[in-house]
């Protein structure tokens, strides 16, 4: 007999344990461990249309042991928690904003999220929705709180790293009528825990960390059972946001070597923050990892883990350009979280207010050794 529950994860409490058996059905002989996915637009449906599987837009049994999984790791032990994916991160965050707010209404988001932020206040603006922004950093967001529906929390912050006190800004705006959102995609829940910090959403991009291997896009929403959660699955089911049967498996697939690898990435991004920090061309570098970080003290207190992003600003464009053409071991790529090590000049994108020169740099799975070598021989190289 098993002692593992389908959705708990495992009667262990480690983070390697939960992660390895998260999500598993209880064993059937002659199953496999993690069933294939089901590909499937219907199902046999006679009578009432009852029952989990009605039709493939609404559910499918490869999303629900998915489904089951991340809510044993972004709410281990919880009960009444439940997560709903998505076929991107960005449709993830949408299904939270769009499903909460009507004309009239006010949001406050980061100045310094996610690039694609501003098209999301642009649209909203257009729908008659109230948006007010402040950075992540020194907890800013509490001053434009009053009046306001939803929070949007992004910490880390990408691509700028600030963190904020996520107990402090969720006791504000509860305090003040509002839900609160907290983008965990940099974190991932092995790193943090919005839902223990008393967020009423974390909402993740699954295509990073989460997934790891940067050969899929995918998105969550993770909340307590409810009006909230139900409002955003009817979001899902208006929009059609869903998830493919097979990258919803190679999701869950993936996460079992979500400590694994989150051990290995965080560890070797200290590391070349570490090699960075004293660098005479390197300025504005940021990891919450690092104790001298403006953001450490608070990270400290409700991180577990501090990511695998490392960022840093080079003193013009052309030798930012010329630092990410010498890298050997490091792709020019966007997006982050992946097993191989990417890094952007992140200013070609327009979206982020960041110097021409700055640098998003995702660490990955490499021999730590090779990685800080690579990049300080890319920093000489690229100065010549």
């Amino acid at each position: 007999m098993s002692d593992t529950t389908p959705g708990d994860g495992s009667s262990g409490t480690g983070e390697s344990t939960r992660a390895v058996r998260a999500g598993l059905p209880e064993p059937v002989k002659h199953e496999p461990t993690l069933p294939g996915p089901v590909f499937a637009a219907h199902f046999h449906l006679p009578g009432d249309p009852t029952g989990p599987y009605t039709y493939g837009r609404d559910e499918n049994p490869t999303w629900t042991l998915l489904e089951q999984a991340i809510s044993g790791l972004e709410a281990p032990g919880a009960d009444d928690v439940e997560t709903l994916v998505f076929a991107s991160g960005m449709a993830a965050i949408s299904s939270v904003i769009f499903s909460r707010l009507r004309a009239g209404d006010a949001v406050v988001l980061p100045s310094d999220g996610y690039q694609v932020l501003p098209l999301v206040r642009a649209q909203l603006e257009a729908y008659g929705i109230e948006v007010r922004t402040a950075p992540t950093g020194g907890d800013a967001q509490l001053e434009v709180l009053d009046g306001a529906k939803l929070l949007w929390i992004e910490s880390p912050s990408n691509p700028g790293l600030d963190v904020c006190d996520i107990r402090r800004l969720v006791e504000a705006a509860h305090a003040r009528g509002a839900l609160v959102a907290v983008d965990n995609t940099l974190a991932t829940p092995l790193g943090q825990r919005p839902l223990e910090l008393g967020a009423d959403f974390a909402v993740a991009s699954g295509t990073k960390q989460l997934t790891g291997h940067g050969d899929i896009l995918l998105g969550y929403v993770t909340g307590r059972a409810g009006e909230a959660m139900t409002a955003v699955r009817r979001w899902r089911k208006i929009v059609g946001a869903i998830p493919g049967p097979m990258e919803a498996w190679l999701a869950h697939r993936s996460i079992a070597t979500l400590a694994l690898r989150v051990d290995r990435q965080d560890a070797t991004a200290l590391k070349v923050a570490e090699a960075l920090r004293n660098h005479p061309d390197v300025t504005g570098l940021r990891y919450p990892g690092l104790p001298d970080d403006p953001s450490h003290k608070i990270a400290s207190q409700q991180m577990q883990r501090f990511g695998c992003v490392v960022s840093f600003v080079l003193p013009t464009r052309e030798r930012a350009d010329a630092f990410l053409d010498a890298l050997r071991l490091v792709d020019d790529a966007t997006s982050f979280g992946g097993v191989r090590s990417t890094a952007e000049r992140r200013g070609r994108w327009g979206g982020d207010a960041v110097p021409e020169g700055f640098i998003r740099l995702s660490v990955g799975a490499e021999d730590p050794e090779d990685l800080v070598a690579d990049v300080l021989r890319a920093l000489e190289e690229s100065a010549r």
